[in-house]
């Protein structure tokens, strides 16, 4: 086997669906046993258990789009359902659908925000290749 098809089956070798759920579950991609955030959605510079290097990811925007797609789509049916069936006064109808799009929207985002490190830890995305390894002792700023 050649050095390129090598480098080609390590490239390979990061399970999606793993790295996903351990994202969900606020865990680190890598080796699942360490909290991935450091606060609420603040992803820590490295892994304190394996050290696998954090800081390179690039959610941005993407969970909280996320977060306003499942949202809407699955409040709006139950606020078109629950007027049409119970004909609440609009102003019940306003805080209890307001209270509840932000608390499910404030569920979501860690845990949307943990999914899509994963995704990019498993695609080695933005930083996450070979060569970036752990590197808990070389942790920089971008």
């Amino acid at each position: 086997m050649s050095a390129q098809d090598r480098g080609a089956a390590e490239i390979e070798d990061r399970p999606m669906k793993p790295a996903m759920l351990r994202g969900w579950r606020r865990l680190c991609p890598n080796c699942g046993s360490a909290p991935m955030m450091g606060g609420y959605l603040k992803v820590r510079d490295a892994c304190p258990s394996c050290g696998e290097a954090l800081h390179h990811h690039r959610a941005d925007d993407g969970p909280a789009y996320l977060a306003i797609l499942i949202v809407g789509h699955l409040m709006a049916p139950l606020l078109l359902a629950s007027f049409t069936l119970w004909r609440p006064d609009p102003l019940v109808l306003t805080v209890v659908f307001s209270a509840g799009c932000v608390a499910l929207s404030l569920w979501l985002l860690p845990r949307l925000k943990g999914t899509i490190v994963g995704i990019q830890w498993a695609k080695r995305m933005h930083g996450f290749g070979l060569d970036q390894g752990r590197s808990a002792g070389r942790v920089r700023r971008p």
